[in-house]
């Protein structure tokens, strides 16, 4: 049985399937995502409680040791640790590669739910819970600092206009915020003057609470228009905050106002956090790109929206780029991608240099990059990425896939120099030596099954990478014995070396 038989027969025929082999590797490249590793989910989930007042101690063994005690129980958990400080918990759950982000954030919330009666009731929020990829890094980071207007004010021209416009650039996914200067009032209680008015401050804090809501309020209804009623209860301005009546003086016999027993500071909401563009205080924008996304086009979009960017915000607000991620990507991919190219150019040299024929060139010339390039189909079609690991395989592949092309072109060769014309011994030829490309091709693959089963984190890296080698040397195989006995048939010498 001669499996090329058909190939070689069918010039045209083998020519459009090669064709085609390589146009969807060229189409599949245009669709491959750029990064610097492939990308590993690790199923991370963050648990966070707010209790304001709370000394670590009291954070320590109220809140977090229930939540651990119930979290400890969750089947799949890995690793968990915990920090508390005053006012807050954090619980860091790290669940095993094998279990769904999904399924995982279930039995976070089942857990939250089971100590909630172990819970101080006094806490304002129930804990919360977000869902994180340690190894999602910012592609990018922008400071964003002004010299006409304080942060808080910044912060919210960031908020309301940058913010929603990044995150609207094609291939970007989270956009947050850092720099702890989110707008706040701060109200400094004159605390004796306060008592000797009779006004305690938990019924000041409950006060101004009332004063500053954004509830609906109700609405007209008549026979033929209905009215909805808005009352402006949100604090805008300072003065309109020290001018609100917290209680009734006995004293006086008159109402007491904000302004008689505090001052209003307005600035950041809490203090504790800053951020800075290299030496100056600036709002810090986090930007991540979407699950897929080709980082590179990604950084280049934002890149470009830039300037129109900068001339929505108000004068003397600058916008940074501090950190660019794909500056060590591009680097590294161009060094593989150059790499790539000299082991081809090398391989191409050394088959010249020993055949002595440049007609017989051509061939594994052809074959070896048709094989590469139609790699890069199957990696789009399995979500796979351009990365370290994925041309490092594609670079190693290119020692492999040359030997199939030498194997037939030596032994079709062979039959040549015994006087055969190209016809009959690339029949001959490839009939004869189409079982040993198999059994080469079966063998490389074989050296792959430990990376290919291989579990955890390093499993997951190398999958990738023993994947697109094992499909390169397939290919590799395919070509062999379909375009390479084709070509051999009509490029190679009659009697070459006669």
């Amino acid at each position: 049985m001669n499996p090329s038989r058909l190939f070689i027969k069918r010039p045209v025929a083998t020519t459009l399937l090669m064709v085609a082999l390589m146009l969807a590797g060229l189409i599949g490249y245009r669709f491959l995502p750029i990064s610097a590793l492939p990308e590993v989910d690790y199923p991370t989930i963050v648990v966070r409680t707010f209790y304001p007042g709370a000394s670590a101690d009291v954070m320590m063994t109220s809140v977090t040791a229930p939540l651990e005690g119930q979290m400890g129980e969750m089947a799949g958990l890995d690793q968990m640790t915990s920090q508390s400080s005053a006012g807050a918990s954090v619980i860091t759950l790290r669940f095993g590669l094998s279990i769904s982000l999904d399924v995982a954030e279930q039995e976070v919330q089942e857990a939250i739910n089971a100590a909630n009666s172990l819970l101080p009731s006094a806490l304002p929020a129930p804990p919360i819970y977000s869902k994180v990829n340690p190894a999602d890094t910012p592609i990018m980071i922008l400071g964003v600092t002004s010299t006409t207007l304080s942060l808080p004010e910044v912060q919210d021209y960031v908020t309301t206009r940058l913010q929603q416009k990044i995150s609207e650039i094609s291939g970007v996914g989270e956009v947050s915020l850092s720099g702890g200067n989110k707008k706040a009032y701060r109200v400094r209680v004159n605390v004796p003057k306060a008592t000797a008015l009779g006004i305690d401050l938990d019924t000041l804090r409950t006060t101004i609470g009332n004063v500053n809501v954004n509830s609906p309020t109700g609405s007209f209804n008549g026979k033929k228009l209905n009215r909805t009623i808005h009352i402006d209860s949100q604090i805008s301005s300072t003065d309109q905050l020290l001018n609100q009546v917290v209680g009734w003086s006995d004293t006086s016999q008159g109402p007491v106002r904000l302004r008689d027993i505090a001052t209003v500071v307005e600035g950041a909401e809490d203090t504790q956090l800053a951020g800075w563009s290299n030496q100056t205080p600036a709002i810090i924008l986090n930007i991540r790109r979407q699950p897929s996304a080709n980082i590179i086009n990604t950084v280049n979009a934002i890149k470009a929206t830039l300037p129109s960017l900068q001339q929505d915000m108000p004068g003397g607000v600058t916008i940074t780029p501090l950190t660019d991620r794909t500056t060590t990507i591009r680097a590294s991919v161009a060094d593989v991608e150059f790499e790539l190219g000299l082991a081809l150019a090398l391989v191409v040299g050394v088959i010249f240099v020993f055949l002595h024929d440049p007609s017989a060139t051509v061939i594994p010339a052809l074959s070896v990059p048709l094989s590469i390039i139609g790699t890069l189909a199957v990696m789009d079609m399995m979500g796979f990425s351009l990365d370290n690991l994925s041309l490092m395989s594609l670079t190693i592949s290119t020692g492999f896939v040359v030997d199939d092309a030498i194997v037939m072109i030596e032994n079709i060769a062979r039959y040549i120099e015994m006087g055969r014309d190209r016809m009959d011994a690339a029949l001959e030829g490839a009939g004869e030596i189409g079982f040993t490309i198999v059994s080469l091709t079966i063998s490389l693959i074989a050296v792959l099954i430990p990376l290919l089963f291989m579990g955890d984190v390093i499993g997951r890296l190398f999958y990738e990478f023993a994947v697109t080698l094992a499909v390169t040397i397939i290919l590799s195989a395919v070509v062999s014995l379909t375009l390479v006995p084709m070509m051999c048939a009509r490029l190679l010498k009659d009697k070459a070396h006669a």
